[in-house]
């Protein structure tokens, strides 16, 4: 399944590893020219080693994959706390790749805290209070980061006439909140509401926005203990892996998928 009949450039956010990568290689393999945006955060205590080490890649190997599959890609470091972010990196695309047409908002400013007054959750890994500071590294990244990333967007595809556009989010969490991971839950919330306002606003210039919420996904962190939770989940079905989130990803934003607009598609 090719997006479509024309080219198409996209900026895929985290993508040096885990379902951004994945995602972007899925994307350059079906034709369109990819901007994989980054970021090396530290190590995160309490996550496997493997875990880590994907996080402080440079996304060299995703670009390398794209290309060997003969696509076209390249890979900017941003900061997505950084408010002038989304600029520099629509401008990086246009000047190496052509005007942006996809969006995949899939950074995660990903950390564990909670009300309550413990220090692990079942898993055993760390969690904190929350505090002014997990609330901003969490909405900056998860909240803020795709607002700004959906407004440069837009902006830009009405500046040229624009007439088809794709954004899709990542979510999680759900209407009741997300226990133990509650900033967490509560910025994909808010960002999946701005994406249902774009699927509004943007549709009549050719626009789609949606949201994908991919069940538990083995981006390095999985272990035995987890598939046993999954397994023994009346709610959870699968344990995905990246690739599997990706080509779902991919149908959202190809031409087979036009007709899908403000939905929050939840995998199991």
């Amino acid at each position: 399944m090719t997006i479509s009949s024309s080219p198409h450039v996209a900026i895929v956010t985290g993508a040096n590893q885990g379902i951004g990568a994945a995602t972007a290689v899925a994307l350059g393999r079906r034709g369109a020219a990819v901007l994989v945006a980054y970021f090396r955060p530290g190590d995160d205590e309490g996550q496997p080693a493997e875990y880590n080490r994907l996080r402080r890649g440079d996304a060299a190997d995703v670009v390398a994959e794209i290309e060997r599959a003969g696509g076209t890609a390249c890979a900017v470091e941003a900061d997505l706390r950084d408010p002038g972010s989304p600029a520099r990196l629509f401008d990086a695309a246009e000047e190496r790749l052509g005007p942006v047409d996809i969006l995949v908002n899939n950074a995660s400013g990903w950390l564990q805290d909670t009300f309550r007054s413990a220090d692990v959750d079942r898993f055993g890994r760390p969690m904190q209070p929350v505090t002014a500071e997990t609330f901003r590294q969490q909405f900056a990244v998860d909240a803020m980061a795709p607002a700004l990333l959906i407004a440069e967007f837009a902006r830009r595809h009405r500046a040229r006439g624009g007439t088809w556009g794709r954004i899709v989010g990542l979510t999680s969490g759900g209407q009741h909140g997300f226990p133990d991971e509650v900033s967490y839950g509560a910025a994909k919330a808010a960002q999946e509401n701005y994406t249902m306002s774009a699927s509004v606003e943007l549709a009549p210039y050719g626009v789609t926005a949606n949201m994908v919420h991919p069940p538990v996904t083995d981006t390095g962190w999985v272990n035995d203990e987890v598939r046993a939770g999954v397994a023994a989940s009346t709610e959870l079905t699968h344990v995905a892996t990246p690739d599997e989130v990706a080509d779902v990803i991919a149908w959202v934003v190809s031409e087979e998928a036009r007709l899908l607009n403000g939905s929050v598609l939840r995998l199991r």
